[in-house]
Protein backbone atom coordinates (compact mmCIF):
# COMPACT_ATOMS: atom_id res chain seq x y z
CA UNK A 1 0.00 0.00 0.00
CA UNK A 2 1.20 3.46 -0.59
CA UNK A 3 1.18 5.08 2.76
CA UNK A 4 4.07 6.71 4.76
CA UNK A 5 5.55 5.13 7.76
CA UNK A 6 7.37 6.96 10.46
CA UNK A 7 9.16 4.82 13.46
CA UNK A 8 8.31 6.43 16.81
CA UNK A 9 10.68 6.51 19.70
CA UNK A 10 11.03 4.32 21.79
CA UNK A 11 8.25 2.44 20.02
CA UNK A 12 5.52 2.34 17.85
CA UNK A 13 4.90 3.44 13.91
CA UNK A 14 2.93 6.36 12.70
CA UNK A 15 1.44 5.65 9.01
CA UNK A 16 0.10 8.69 7.21
CA UNK A 17 -1.70 9.60 3.38
CA UNK A 18 -4.21 6.51 4.49
CA UNK A 19 -8.39 6.74 4.45
CA UNK A 20 -10.26 4.48 6.07
CA UNK A 21 -11.69 2.29 3.41
CA UNK A 22 -8.06 1.12 2.08
CA UNK A 23 -7.86 -0.96 4.96
CA UNK A 24 -10.96 -2.90 4.57
CA UNK A 25 -8.93 -5.88 2.53
CA UNK A 26 -6.94 -9.02 3.21
CA UNK A 27 -3.69 -7.22 1.97
CA UNK A 28 -4.25 -4.25 4.06
CA UNK A 29 -5.09 -6.01 7.31
CA UNK A 30 -1.95 -8.29 6.87
CA UNK A 31 0.19 -5.01 6.60
CA UNK A 32 -1.26 -3.66 9.23
CA UNK A 33 -1.16 -6.85 11.53
CA UNK A 34 2.60 -7.14 10.12
CA UNK A 35 3.34 -3.33 11.80
CA UNK A 36 1.59 -4.16 15.50
CA UNK A 37 3.75 -7.12 15.84
CA UNK A 38 7.15 -5.44 15.09
CA UNK A 39 5.79 -1.87 17.07
CA UNK A 40 2.95 -2.81 19.43
CA UNK A 41 1.61 0.87 18.40
CA UNK A 42 0.23 1.56 15.18
CA UNK A 43 -1.21 5.16 14.71
CA UNK A 44 -2.78 6.08 11.57
CA UNK A 45 -3.24 9.77 11.53
CA UNK A 46 -6.26 11.88 10.24
CA UNK A 47 -7.55 8.01 8.78
CA UNK A 48 -11.30 9.06 9.45
CA UNK A 49 -12.09 5.56 9.60
CA UNK A 50 -16.00 4.81 9.33
CA UNK A 51 -17.66 2.29 11.64
CA UNK A 52 -18.40 0.28 9.23
CA UNK A 53 -14.81 0.13 8.02
CA UNK A 54 -13.82 0.11 11.24
CA UNK A 55 -15.90 -2.95 12.26
CA UNK A 56 -14.53 -4.33 9.12
CA UNK A 57 -11.02 -4.38 9.54
CA UNK A 58 -11.78 -5.67 13.15
CA UNK A 59 -13.37 -8.74 11.65
CA UNK A 60 -10.34 -8.82 9.23
CA UNK A 61 -7.83 -8.47 12.27
CA UNK A 62 -9.76 -11.28 14.24
CA UNK A 63 -12.39 -12.42 16.46
CA UNK A 64 -14.22 -9.12 18.24
CA UNK A 65 -15.40 -8.78 21.26
CA UNK A 66 -18.92 -7.87 21.46
CA UNK A 67 -19.11 -4.56 23.92
CA UNK A 68 -20.81 -4.63 27.32
CA UNK A 69 -22.07 -0.86 26.83
CA UNK A 70 -24.81 -1.69 24.41
CA UNK A 71 -24.43 2.05 23.63
CA UNK A 72 -23.64 1.72 19.91
CA UNK A 73 -26.22 0.32 16.71
CA UNK A 74 -22.67 -1.99 16.57
CA UNK A 75 -22.79 -4.28 19.40
CA UNK A 76 -18.49 -4.43 18.80
CA UNK A 77 -18.31 -0.92 19.54
CA UNK A 78 -18.06 0.84 22.66
CA UNK A 79 -18.01 4.51 23.14
CA UNK A 80 -15.83 6.09 25.59
CA UNK A 81 -16.38 9.55 27.00
CA UNK A 82 -17.18 11.47 30.12
CA UNK A 83 -19.50 13.45 28.38
CA UNK A 84 -23.04 13.48 30.33
CA UNK A 85 -24.91 13.86 26.80
CA UNK A 86 -23.26 11.27 25.19
CA UNK A 87 -22.84 8.55 27.52
CA UNK A 88 -24.99 7.59 30.90
CA UNK A 89 -23.52 8.44 34.19
CA UNK A 90 -22.83 4.82 35.69
CA UNK A 91 -20.67 4.41 32.56
CA UNK A 92 -18.96 7.68 33.02
CA UNK A 93 -17.90 7.26 36.69
CA UNK A 94 -16.54 3.40 35.99
CA UNK A 95 -14.55 5.10 33.00
CA UNK A 96 -12.90 7.40 35.67
CA UNK A 97 -10.44 4.16 35.72
CA UNK A 98 -9.43 5.29 31.99
CA UNK A 99 -6.92 7.28 33.70
CA UNK A 100 -5.15 4.74 35.66
CA UNK A 101 -2.97 2.88 33.71
CA UNK A 102 -4.70 -0.49 32.68
CA UNK A 103 -5.12 -3.74 30.02
CA UNK A 104 -8.42 -3.53 28.27
CA UNK A 105 -10.17 -7.34 29.71
CA UNK A 106 -8.27 -8.22 32.19
CA UNK A 107 -11.04 -9.22 34.02
CA UNK A 108 -11.82 -11.45 31.06
CA UNK A 109 -10.72 -15.37 31.09
CA UNK A 110 -8.54 -13.89 28.43
CA UNK A 111 -6.92 -10.55 28.24
CA UNK A 112 -7.93 -8.89 24.92
CA UNK A 113 -5.43 -9.16 21.92
CA UNK A 114 -5.50 -5.80 20.78
CA UNK A 115 -7.75 -2.57 20.70
CA UNK A 116 -8.38 -0.36 18.17
CA UNK A 117 -9.76 3.37 19.28
CA UNK A 118 -10.61 6.19 16.82
CA UNK A 119 -11.15 9.91 17.79
CA UNK A 120 -14.88 11.29 16.76
CA UNK A 121 -14.10 14.41 18.77
CA UNK A 122 -11.13 15.14 20.62
CA UNK A 123 -10.43 18.14 23.59
CA UNK A 124 -7.27 19.99 22.12
CA UNK A 125 -6.02 20.37 25.76
CA UNK A 126 -6.60 16.82 27.55
CA UNK A 127 -7.10 13.75 26.64
CA UNK A 128 -4.00 12.70 25.16
CA UNK A 129 -3.47 8.68 25.27
CA UNK A 130 -0.14 7.33 26.89
CA UNK A 131 1.50 3.50 26.19
CA UNK A 132 3.87 1.57 28.27
CA UNK A 133 5.75 -1.00 26.49
CA UNK A 134 5.92 -4.21 28.96
CA UNK A 135 7.44 -5.88 26.35
CA UNK A 136 10.54 -3.72 26.73
CA UNK A 137 9.77 -3.68 30.83
CA UNK A 138 10.30 -7.18 31.11
CA UNK A 139 13.19 -7.71 28.96
CA UNK A 140 15.00 -4.19 30.89
CA UNK A 141 14.68 -6.10 34.16
CA UNK A 142 17.45 -7.99 35.80
CA UNK A 143 17.55 -11.59 35.04
CA UNK A 144 17.51 -12.49 38.93
CA UNK A 145 14.12 -10.38 38.92
CA UNK A 146 13.21 -12.46 36.06
CA UNK A 147 13.77 -15.43 37.77
CA UNK A 148 12.00 -14.60 40.65
CA UNK A 149 8.35 -13.52 38.85
CA UNK A 150 8.51 -16.39 36.41
CA UNK A 151 5.71 -18.37 38.07
CA UNK A 152 4.23 -15.58 39.93
CA UNK A 153 -0.16 -15.13 39.14
CA UNK A 154 -2.14 -12.03 40.08
CA UNK A 155 -5.68 -11.64 40.94
CA UNK A 156 -7.40 -9.25 38.39
CA UNK A 157 -10.81 -7.56 39.08
CA UNK A 158 -12.72 -4.98 38.42
CA UNK A 159 -13.33 -3.98 42.02
CA UNK A 160 -9.49 -3.44 42.26
CA UNK A 161 -9.74 -1.06 39.53
CA UNK A 162 -12.87 0.70 40.88
CA UNK A 163 -11.13 1.71 44.21
CA UNK A 164 -8.23 3.16 42.94
CA UNK A 165 -10.42 5.06 40.93
CA UNK A 166 -13.29 5.70 42.75
CA UNK A 167 -12.06 5.35 46.65
CA UNK A 168 -14.56 7.36 47.96
CA UNK A 169 -17.43 5.15 46.34
CA UNK A 170 -20.41 4.13 48.50
CA UNK A 171 -20.79 0.37 50.09
CA UNK A 172 -23.25 -0.10 47.69
CA UNK A 173 -21.06 0.66 45.04
CA UNK A 174 -18.54 -1.34 46.17
CA UNK A 175 -21.01 -4.39 46.28
CA UNK A 176 -21.99 -4.06 42.89
CA UNK A 177 -17.74 -4.21 41.90
CA UNK A 178 -17.43 -7.40 44.18
CA UNK A 179 -20.75 -9.03 41.55
CA UNK A 180 -17.77 -8.98 38.78
CA UNK A 181 -15.84 -11.96 38.72
CA UNK A 182 -12.17 -11.27 39.18
CA UNK A 183 -9.82 -13.54 37.34
CA UNK A 184 -6.11 -14.76 37.89
CA UNK A 185 -3.65 -14.83 35.29
CA UNK A 186 0.13 -15.18 34.83
CA UNK A 187 2.01 -12.43 35.84
CA UNK A 188 4.39 -12.74 33.15
CA UNK A 189 2.15 -13.21 29.61
CA UNK A 190 4.40 -15.68 27.04
CA UNK A 191 3.19 -15.68 23.75
CA UNK A 192 3.47 -18.96 20.95
CA UNK A 193 6.64 -17.02 19.84
CA UNK A 194 8.35 -16.95 23.14
CA UNK A 195 8.15 -12.83 24.15
CA UNK A 196 6.85 -12.23 27.08
CA UNK A 197 5.64 -9.00 28.63
CA UNK A 198 4.40 -8.32 31.96
CA UNK A 199 0.54 -8.23 32.96
CA UNK A 200 -0.25 -5.34 35.11
CA UNK A 201 -2.45 -2.62 35.80
CA UNK A 202 -5.49 -0.90 37.63
CA UNK A 203 -6.85 -4.63 37.73
CA UNK A 204 -4.37 -6.32 39.61
CA UNK A 205 -5.15 -6.72 43.25
CA UNK A 206 -3.01 -9.53 44.70
CA UNK A 207 -0.65 -12.20 43.69
CA UNK A 208 -1.99 -15.31 44.13
CA UNK A 209 0.15 -17.24 47.37
CA UNK A 210 2.14 -13.96 48.46
CA UNK A 211 0.96 -11.66 51.89
CA UNK A 212 -1.25 -9.16 51.14
CA UNK A 213 1.38 -6.59 51.49
CA UNK A 214 4.52 -8.21 49.85
CA UNK A 215 2.46 -9.10 46.78
CA UNK A 216 0.96 -4.95 46.62
CA UNK A 217 4.49 -3.57 46.72
CA UNK A 218 6.03 -6.01 44.30
CA UNK A 219 2.70 -4.93 41.83
CA UNK A 220 3.36 -1.48 42.83
CA UNK A 221 7.16 -1.90 41.98
CA UNK A 222 7.21 -3.36 38.64
CA UNK A 223 4.08 -0.96 37.58
CA UNK A 224 6.64 1.95 38.52
CA UNK A 225 9.59 0.13 36.60
CA UNK A 226 7.15 -0.62 33.11
CA UNK A 227 5.98 2.91 33.59
CA UNK A 228 8.92 4.73 32.99
CA UNK A 229 9.76 7.50 30.43
CA UNK A 230 12.42 4.89 28.52
CA UNK A 231 8.84 2.54 28.39
CA UNK A 232 6.55 4.73 27.22
CA UNK A 233 4.60 6.60 24.17
CA UNK A 234 2.38 9.60 24.31
CA UNK A 235 -0.10 10.27 21.87
CA UNK A 236 -1.73 13.63 21.22
CA UNK A 237 -5.20 12.95 19.34
CA UNK A 238 -6.45 14.62 16.11
CA UNK A 239 -9.70 14.22 14.75
CA UNK A 240 -9.97 11.30 13.05
CA UNK A 241 -6.82 9.12 14.14
CA UNK A 242 -6.90 5.38 14.41
CA UNK A 243 -4.26 3.66 16.75
CA UNK A 244 -4.09 0.18 17.25
CA UNK A 245 -2.05 -1.56 20.08
CA UNK A 246 -1.13 -5.11 21.32
CA UNK A 247 -3.18 -4.92 24.34
CA UNK A 248 -1.57 -7.54 26.37
CA UNK A 249 1.98 -5.91 25.57
CA UNK A 250 0.80 -2.58 26.40
CA UNK A 251 -0.39 -0.82 29.46
CA UNK A 252 -2.30 2.68 28.38
CA UNK A 253 -4.19 5.36 30.21
CA UNK A 254 -5.63 8.57 28.81
CA UNK A 255 -5.03 11.89 30.79
CA UNK A 256 -7.02 13.38 32.39
CA UNK A 257 -9.55 15.75 30.94
CA UNK A 258 -12.95 17.48 31.62
CA UNK A 259 -15.92 15.29 32.28
CA UNK A 260 -17.37 17.88 30.27
CA UNK A 261 -15.44 17.28 27.46
CA UNK A 262 -16.43 16.83 23.99
CA UNK A 263 -13.90 14.26 23.55
CA UNK A 264 -15.54 10.96 22.04
CA UNK A 265 -14.05 7.56 21.02
CA UNK A 266 -15.15 4.86 19.35
CA UNK A 267 -13.57 1.38 20.32
CA UNK A 268 -13.57 -2.21 19.15
CA UNK A 269 -11.20 -4.95 20.67
CA UNK A 270 -10.24 -8.47 19.68
CA UNK A 271 -10.84 -11.90 21.36
CA UNK A 272 -7.46 -13.03 23.54
CA UNK A 273 -5.14 -15.79 22.73
CA UNK A 274 -3.97 -18.47 24.94
CA UNK A 275 -0.48 -18.27 26.06
CA UNK A 276 1.93 -21.13 26.15
CA UNK A 277 2.15 -21.83 29.77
Amino acid sequence: MAFTYATLKPFGVEVTGAAGHQLVNQEAAEECRAALDEHGVVVYRELNISDDELVALSRLLGDVVTAKTGEHRYPEIATITLDPAKTNAALATYRQGNFLWHIDGATDMLPQKATLLTAREVDDADGDTEFANTYLAYESLPDEERAKISDLRVAHSFAAAQLRANPDASEQERAAWDQVPSTVHPLVWTRRNGRKSLLLGATAGEIVGLAADEGRALLDHLLEWATQPRFALRHHWRRGDLVIWDNTGMLHRALPFDPTSRRLMHRTTLVGEETVA
